[in-house]
């Protein structure tokens, strides 16, 4: 059974961190209404939900999956990129230690979750501006007594890996072709956006449905004459953060 931990939407949501996009008004309250139907939408994809608050002070809480990663051996608890984002963590490491053994990406190594995209025993990690050359190091250490096989990725023009490319599958990425170089993923069935929908690689795959964001429609069209079930939601307000479906839950089989 998939499990996902999410924190409340912060108050303070309009003053998050910011690198690509040039801020724009949010609007709280349909930020709220939005994270609750995402977390509905878990919940009738049968992922329990277990609902985290406490760092609501911290503009980008909501947005826990940069605060670590699950494997099923082990739960990393990553040091942050961006410095006003360290203070996520804690309440993060505590709530997984029920559910992990836990590891941790220490300074001056950083890493954030929305890098890392696991498909198989295949971990790919984003290098950008909040994942470093030290970061990749630290968690192709840690993972090196278990079966997985750590590959760096170069990403450009985007905030995290995640944001260019998520898998929706066992064998299947969906990638944005201008953020990141599609060679590196030859064994993999690769998918591109739509090129007029730059953002639309980042989704969460939920017993088989791949979930995307409701403007995205010519990816979500092309991805359903592949085969694939599709579902979409609206999550316009936390577009305008950087952030996507994957960032607002870290997901994990509690039966690993």
């Amino acid at each position: 059974m998939l499990k996902a931990l999410v924190h409340t939407v912060s108050p303070n949501l309009s003053d998050c961190e910011l690198t690509y996009l040039e801020r724009t008004a949010i609007d709280g309250a349909h930020a709220v209404a939005q994270h609750n139907t995402y977390c509905e939408l878990l919940t009738r994809s049968g992922v329990e939900v277990v609902w985290l608050s406490g760092n609501e002070h911290l503009p980008d809480a909501t947005f826990v999956e940069d605060t670590a990663i699950v494997f099923d051996e082990v739960a990393v608890i990553v040091n942050m990129g961006a410095q006003t984002r360290k203070a996520e963590v804690a309440l993060i490491e505590k709530k997984l230690m029920k559910y992990r053994p836990i590891a941790c990406i220490k300074h001056p190594a950083t890493l954030e979750g929305g890098d890392v995209v696991q498909i198989g025993n295949m971990v790919f990690v984003g290098h950008t501006q909040r994942t470093n050359d030290a970061g990749i190091k630290a968690l192709r250490h840690i993972l090196a007594r278990f079966d997985y096989q750590v590959v760096a990725v170069e990403v450009h023009d985007c905030l995290h890996f995640k944001s260019a490319c998520t898998a929706i599958s066992t064998r299947s990425l969906l990638v944005n072709p201008a953020w990141v170089d599609i060679s590196q993923f030859s064994e993999f069935n690769v998918i591109t956006v739509d090129e007029a929908e730059p953002w639309a690689a980042n989704t969460i795959c939920l017993n088989s449905t791949v979930c995307l964001h409701s403007a995205f429609t010519a990816t979500a069209d092309s991805l359903r004459e592949l085969g694939f079930n599709v579902a979409t939601i609206d999550i316009s307000e936390f577009l305008k953060a950087e952030g996507g479906l994957s960032c607002l839950s870290i997901r994990f089989d509690v039966s690993a």
